[in-house]
């Protein structure tokens, strides 16, 4: 699945690679996400590990190294920085995504945390 998206992209370019350093590692990883584009060209992903009671490693490796991240798609490679949305600005993204998303609502329905919302914006715009 990472190589098809990364070559071809997403069938319905709703997905994307993220590429990030890991925590302890130091080992560039890859995990495919889903992806909401908004309407400023900026990206958003959810750190919703489907609802489990921890966040994904991947919000971890991206919090510990923020300025080595980036994303591919069809054939791209973006260096992007990484912004974690808070209070209404977040509520108002979560609600935007679960619209198009509803299995995410439910993930926040099964877990006790509040799910991370990651802005991911090109680097130098």
């Amino acid at each position: 699945m990472v190589e098809s998206i990364r070559r071809k992209g997403a069938r319905r370019g709703d997905k994307l690679v993220l590429v990030t350093i890991g925590k302890r590692t130091g080992i560039e990883r890859m995990t495919p996400v889903r992806c909401f584009l908004a309407d400023d060209g900026t990206r958003l992903i959810v750190a919703s590990a489907d609802g489990a009671p921890r966040n994904p490693s991947w919000y971890y490796n991206l919090a510990a190294h923020p300025d080595r991240v980036r994303i591919e798609f069809a054939g791209q490679r973006i260096d992007v920085t990484p912004e974690q949305l808070h209070g209404a600005e977040r509520e108002a993204a979560w609600r935007w995504i679960t619209a198009q998303a509803r299995g995410f609502a439910r993930y926040e329905r099964i877990t006790d945390r509040q799910i991370p919302v990651i802005r991911l914006t090109p680097t130098g715009r």
